[in-house]
C-alpha cells in the first residue's frame, strides 16, 4: 500500500487530501495520525475506513465508520486529535515556535483498531508538515516604548492592512494566530500584555493600562509597511473586552473594524483595565462553580448581565463594523448572554447595522484557527496567584471544530471586506 498527502506541506488552515492505494478491494483499515507537541506530549487521532473496489481510500471522499471521528471529515485526522492514553492531564495543544511546522505522521493499519498503534505494524506511512508562517513572512520581536510583542509582516513591500492581536487572561506571548494572519496578507502584532515573568505584579503592571495598548496600536500604525488607515483589532476572551473598551473610549485607537471572539462587554468602565481585571480575580474565589471532574466554571462570574451603565462598555458608541463570534456551549464566559445584550444596546443606539454575530451551537470558549485540536478543559495559570487550576472551556469536539473552520473563513472575509475592499 501507498499513502499520499496533497499538499504534503501547507498552512495549518489549508485542507489536504489523503489517499491510500494498492489495498485489497473492500479491505478494512485504520488511518492514524500522530504528532508530538513542543512539551513532548503525543497527540493522536484515527478513523476507520473500508477501501473501494479498486483498493483505494480517499479521506476527502470516503466516510469514517468510527474512531476519534466519524462521517465525511477530510480534516478529522487533525481536529479530532487528543493526547494519547496515559498522557498528563489538562493538556492543550499550542504551537510556540511558529518558525517550525507542526509535523504530523500518518499511518495505515489493517483492520479497525482503536489502540495499540505503537505495537502494531503499519502497512504504510507518510509525513505532512503544517505551518502557521508562510514562506517570506517576516517575524520581528517588538520591545519598544515598554511594549512587548511580535510583529509578523507579509512578504512584499506593502503597505499592508494591519491587525492588533490580543489573547486572553492566561497571559504570555501567543504568536500563532498573528503568524497565520500575516500568511494571509495582514501585518499582525501579537501583543503580550500579561507577562508570566511579572508574577504577583501582573495584574497591576503597566501592561494593563490603556496607554500600553494605545502605544502598541501606534507602533503598529507607524510601521513603514503598514497602511495606517486600514487597522483592525482582534481579541479573544479578555482580549475582546480590551478591544471593545479601546474602540469606544480611546482617543488614540481608531480601528476600521473589530473582531471579538468569546468575549464580553461587561467590565468596570470607570476604572482602569487593571482594576477591572483585579475585580474579576476577586470574584473567582466566591462565585466559581465546578463540574464533576473538578474543572472550574467561570461563566456565571458576571451574570446576570448588569444594567448599570458604568459596568459595561457602551457599545452603542461603536462607529466601525464589529464581528462577534460566540460559542453557545461556552462554559468559561457568558458570551451568548453578552452578545444578546450588546445587540440590544446597539439597536437602541442606532448602530445595530454595524454588528455581525456568528453563534455556533456546541462550540466552547477557545475558538482557534481551523483544525486545532479541541480541549474541553485544560490547565490554566491564575494571575496574580500563580496557581494552576483546570478550567472548563466547553464545546463538543465535532461542533467546536466546525465553528473553528467556519469562523476563521468568515474572519478572513470580514477583514478583507473592511481592510482591503472598502
Amino acid at each position: 500500500p501507498l499513502i499520499t498527502i496533497q499538499p504534503s506541506r501547507g498552512l495549518i488552515d489549508e485542507k489536504f487530501q489523503i489517499t491510500v492505494k494498492n489495498l485489497l478491494p473492500g479491505q478494512a483499515v485504520t488511518l492514524h495520525s500522530l504528532t508530538q507537541s513542543e512539551d513532548s506530549d503525543f497527540w493522536e487521532a484515527f478513523g476507520h475506513y473500508v477501501s473501494d473496489g479498486k483498493g483505494t481510500v480517499k479521506v476527502a471522499e470516503d466516510v469514517s465508520l468510527g474512531g476519534s471521528y466519524d462521517g465525511l471529515e477530510p480534516m478529522g485526522l487533525l481536529w479530532s486529535m487528543k493526547p494519547v492514553p496515559g498522557s498528563r492531564p489538562g493538556l492543550r495543544f499550542r504551537k510556540t515556535d511558529v518558525c517550525t511546522p507542526v509535523v504530523v505522521r500518518i499511518a495505515v493499519y489493517t483492520g479497525h483498531i482503536g489502540d495499540g498503534f505503537t505495537e502494531a505494524s503499519a502497512l504504510a506511512r507518510a509525513v505532512t508538515e503544517r505551518s502557521y508562517m508562510a514562506p517570506g513572512v517576516r517575524r520581528t520581536d517588538i520591545r519598544q516604548g515598554g511594549v512587548r510583542g511580535t510583529l509578523f509582516v507579509p512578504p512584499g513591500p506593502g503597505p499592508f492592512p494591519a491587525v492588533l492581536d490580543m489573547w486572553g487572561g492566561g497571559g504570555g506571548l501567543v504568536e500563532y494566530r498573528s503568524a497565520l494572519l500575516a500568511s494571509h496578507g495582514y501585518a499582525s502584532l501579537a501583543l503580550e500584555y500579561l507577562s508570566h515573568s511579572e508574577g504577583q505584579n501582573a495584574w497591576a503592571s503597566q501592561s494593563l493600562e490603556e496607554q500600553y495598548f494605545e502605544t502598541a496600536f501606534t507602533i503598529l500604525k507607524d510601521h513603514p509597511r503598514v497602511a495606517s488607515d486600514r487597522m483592525a483589532l482582534l481579541g479573544l476572551s479578555f482580549g475582546s473586552s480590551i478591544a471593545l473598551r479601546l474602540t469606544v473610549y480611546s482617543k488614540v485607537v481608531n480601528p476600521r473594524c473589530l473582531v471579538c471572539i468569546s468575549g464580553s462587554h461587561v467590565q468596570l468602565v470607570g476604572n482602569s483595565i487593571s482594576n477591572s481585571f483585579h475585580e474579576f480575580n476577586m470574584n473567582i474565589n466566591g462565585m466559581t462553580r465546578t463540574d464533576d471532574n473538578n474543572n472550574l466554571i467561570w461563566r456565571n462570574l458576571i451574570l446576570p448581565i448588569p444594567t448599570e451603565a458604568n459596568r459595561k462598555v457602551q457599545v452603542g458608541r461603536i462607529k466601525c463594523p464589529l464581528l462577534l463570534i460566540v460559542g453557545e456551549d461556552d462554559q468559561n464566559w457568558p458570551t451568548a448572554e453578552s452578545a444578546e445584550d450588546m445587540e440590544k444596546m446597539m439597536e437602541a443606539a442606532g448602530n445595530r447595522h454595524l454588528l455581525t454575530t456568528l453563534s455556533y451551537p456546541g462550540a466552547g470558549h477557545l475558538i482557534e484557527p481551523p483544525y486545532s485540536p479541541h480541549a474541553r478543559a485544560s490547565n490554566f495559570m491564575l494571575f496574580p496567584q500563580r496557581t494552576k487550576v483546570s478550567l472548563l472551556w466547553g464545546g463538543e469536539t465535532k461542533a467546536h471544530s466546525y465553528a473553528q473552520e467556519d469562523s476563521w473563513q468568515k474572519i478572513l472575509m470580514f477583514l478583507e471586506e473592511h481592510l482591503y475592499v472598502s
